[in-house]
């Protein structure tokens, strides 16, 4: 079979099969010149998945009669918007991004709320606001939300989804882009599906895996990885009241769905097209590693998965292009990048670098985050990273043991001394966190805290020490000078950009109790504000630090589509890379991770040549290249050497 000249064959049938007469003639040859364009490939990805199904001509049919129902459905806004996104697609590699993410309850009450909060957005800089999961959830414990009872149906607590509506035009009427939630890899067993599989409908029973017996639960568990292990032991929960064992990879109440059919595959179609024509400019894929199940391995990162994914893409080009979809891979650094690609996923959680950039802080040595970044922070051209130094989640060691062991590193001995310094357990940290689902057989954890706990501010200020204090707002101010600088689009945790200290409320609600990461979700109130803006404090400090920083990113295209390349500085303690645009505009990065001065060869002064004289971004004056003297950097300093282009 030439798969080519069959879907050809096939779309004709289909096409002749299905009603699009109301369709307007412009909207018609759009719909048609898009498909034209992306079945083909659409047709291929779904023969792969479904090879051995009889009936797939038949799912081609609705799954196209989905895309142009949601077709049909995108307002006029909306696709004008695709077609000045399709005529820029790269306008996420801009050095005017600049993201967010934040809960809406905790950052403004409600849907309503955070659009009276769009100036306050739009003075701080953000170009890019990702709203966590707002959507119809269980009562009690929803997993932050990643339990979804219903996508088209927002939280009633933050609102309805004309709110939301509302809320993506405003935002997109003040230059930012909305980004949403697509929990594709399961639902809660509360969502309709979920309902009518329990109450023994065989259709939607096949939404879901479900088991009669343990025997293949079994089978499958000998080569799972668990990821919630104080929760449930194994990826398997029982529903008695049915006699049925369920996969659920995260939560009891998280059902994960079949993939393996393909009415399965159209549902979640229509939902992610529901979401896009809501106006949102980027769906995060949560879980996307987690999608396809193969026995005999881990369930991770396998084929099909990725199939799935750019069959997804596929659908997403021919309804709305304007979105792009953003990878939620905290996998292996080698199966992250597998993931990011112009037909895959455009954007990217950059999980290594914030895991690098805590490791430096801890053992104030750079080697381990120069040898990985070296190789492996180059991706396609057309994608871009979302680079964070904290997020709603937890903090894994994600890094390669590999490059670990290059260095002499045990990467396990090495990932357990990270948890206790980050978990106050070892001598002198600074870091004030919690442990989050540590496995009693092999004593893995992650990391729970905010930026400022963990960098050093709570303890600091428990402690009254002014020169604990200004070491801990370096510490901020550096990380957060990476990821504005290092490429790609920085994105900031709601509260970190007011130096929020761990928030222990959640340890007096029964359904937060059991979930250490909301220590770091903290509810951001006018107090906050005002301490950020109050002279003398070092929340101002941290904030006022960061806005000169964002300012300064958005004069300068060298922060925006410039390649990077990592140095090595010579010294164990110091992180250097060299940004440079098409034009010969470059930045040399240079940052100190250690509480003490540093000295660096000046040799690495060379990348700026043949220029004598620089700007130094961060500090706004002159410095003139001095090759005779080593450099010196004092403790958690920053360097921005920016030369405006090559000189002759």
């Amino acid at each position: 079979m030439n798969p080519s000249s069959e879907s050809k064959r096939c779309l004709t049938r289909i096409l002749h099969a299905i009603d699009l007469s109301s369709l307007s003639k412009t909207d018609h040859k759009l719909l048609l010149s898009r498909l034209d364009q992306h079945f083909p490939a659409l047709f291929d990805l779904l023969l792969q998945v479904y090879d051995k199904h009889y009936d797939l001509h038949y799912h081609l049919q609705q799954l196209v009669k989905t895309l142009a129902s949601q077709f049909a459905q995108r307002n006029a806004r909306l696709k004008k918007k695709d077609k000045q996104r399709l005529a820029d697609p790269l306008w996420h590699k801009s050095e005017q991004m600049l993201g967010m993410a934040c809960y809406v309850d905790l950052i403004a009450g409600d849907l309503n709320g955070v659009r009276e909060k769009i100036p306050y957005f739009t003075e701080l800089g953000l170009t890019y606001l990702h709203l966590m999961p707002l959507y119809k959830s269980p009562e009690g414990d929803s997993d932050g939300g990643y339990a979804v009872s219903d996508y088209r149906c927002v939280n009633p607590v933050l609102g309805t989804t004309k709110d939301l509506q509302m809320l993506a035009q405003a935002l997109n009427e003040a230059g930012i882009s909305l980004v949403l939630d697509f929990v594709f890899n399961h639902t809660a067993d509360d969502h309709a599906w979920a309902k009518a599989a329990r109450a023994g409908d065989e259709k939607y029973q096949d939404y879901y895996l479900m088991f009669d017996d343990r025997q293949l639960p079994d089978q499958y568990d000998a080569t799972l990885r668990e990821i919630f292990p104080s929760v449930r032991r194994g990826s398997f929960s029982y529903l008695p009241d049915i006699q049925k064992w369920v996969w659920t990879t995260f939560n009891n109440f998280q059902w994960d769905l079949n993939y393996g059919n393909p009415a399965v595959f159209r549902a979640i179609v229509d939902e992610m097209l529901f979401l896009a024509n809501l106006g949102c400019d980027s769906l995060r894929l949560d879980a996307l590693a987690f999608i396809w199940k193969d026995l005999g391995t881990m369930c991770e990162n396998r084929p099909k998965a990725h199939a799935l994914i750019k069959a997804f893409n596929c659908c997403l080009q021919i309804v709305a292009p304007a979105v792009v979809f953003k990878s939620e891979a905290i996998v292996h650094p080698d199966e992250v990048v597998k993931y990011i690609a112009p037909n895959e996923c455009q954007l990217s959680y950059n999980p290594l670098l914030m895991a690098l950039l805590w490791n430096s802080l801890a053992t104030q040595k750079t080697r381990l985050i120069t040898q990985s970044l070296s190789h492996r922070f180059a991706i396609n051209p057309q994608c871009t990273w979302v680079n964070y130094v904290r997020c709603h989640d937890d903090i894994g060691w994600t890094f390669d043991d590999g490059d670990a062991a290059h260095l002499g590193i045990n990467g396990y001995n090495h990932r357990l001394f990270l948890n206790q310094f980050y978990t106050g357990r070892f001598e002198n940290s600074f870091a004030v966190g919690l442990g989050f689902q540590e496995n009693p057989e092999n004593g893995d954890c992650r990391v729970c805290g905010s930026l400022a706990s963990l960098a050093g501010l709570q303890q600091a200020l428990e402690r009254n020490s002014p020169s604990l204090i200004e070491l801990a707002i370096k510490r901020m101010l550096l990380l957060n000078s990476v990821i504005l600088s290092i490429g790609g689009i920085p994105l900031l945790y709601a509260g970190d950009e007011l130096a929020m200290l761990n928030d222990y409320s959640f340890q007096t609600d029964p359904h937060k109790l059991h979930d250490a990461r909301w220590v770091n979700r903290p509810r951001i109130d006018a107090q906050a504000i005002a301490l950020a803006h109050q002279p003398g404090t070092p929340q101002y400090q941290v904030n006022v630090g960061l806005r000169k920083m964002i300012a300064t990113r958005k004069k300068y295209p060298v922060f925006g589509a410039a390649s990077t390349q990592v140095l090595r500085t010579g010294s164990d303690h110091c992180f250097a890379y060299l940004r440079q645009t098409d034009n010969g505009e470059r930045l040399l990065v240079l940052c100190n991770f250690s509480d003490s001065e540093r000295e660096l060869s000046a040799d690495i002064l060379h990348h700026l040549l043949p220029a004598r004289e620089v700007t130094d971004l961060i500090e706004h004056q002159s410095v003139m290249l001095d090759f005779s003297n080593l450099l010196r950097l004092t403790a958690y300093q920053v360097l921005w050497l920016y030369l405006p282009i090559a000189v002759n």
